[in-house]
């Protein structure tokens, strides 16, 4: 499990058999949201927050932290799932303790 982020206390990993669409998962404890990227032309168009099958989801303030975090981060993430999957490139694990907003 590549830890990759993690901000105000939440982890932000991928899962080391992933698989595509290029997505990320968000955990606090034992609760767990992931969000998918819409890729199109290079560009992320979309970002799509999905319930994790069998895990609880993050808290509403946790959700809002994760879409905040994830507008400013988004293709940092992007490319860490492309330096990890695609290039098999170690990924560097980051801590961030202020809000971005």
């Amino acid at each position: 499990m590549p830890k990759i982020y993690e901000y105000l206390g939440i982890l932000i990993f991928f899962y080391s058999n992933e698989h595509e669409p290029v997505h990320v998962h968000a955990k606090r404890g034992e609760n767990e949201i992931r969000a998918e990227f819409i890729i199109v032309n290079g560009k992320i168009e979309e970002i799509i927050l999905k319930q994790v099958k069998g895990r609880m989801p993050l808290s509403n303030s946790d959700i809002q932290k994760f879409k905040e975090f994830l507008e400013v981060f988004g293709d940092n993430i992007v490319q860490k799932w492309i330096q990890y999957f695609v290039l098999h490139k170690e990924i560097i694990f980051e801590r961030i303790t202020k809000r971005l907003k």
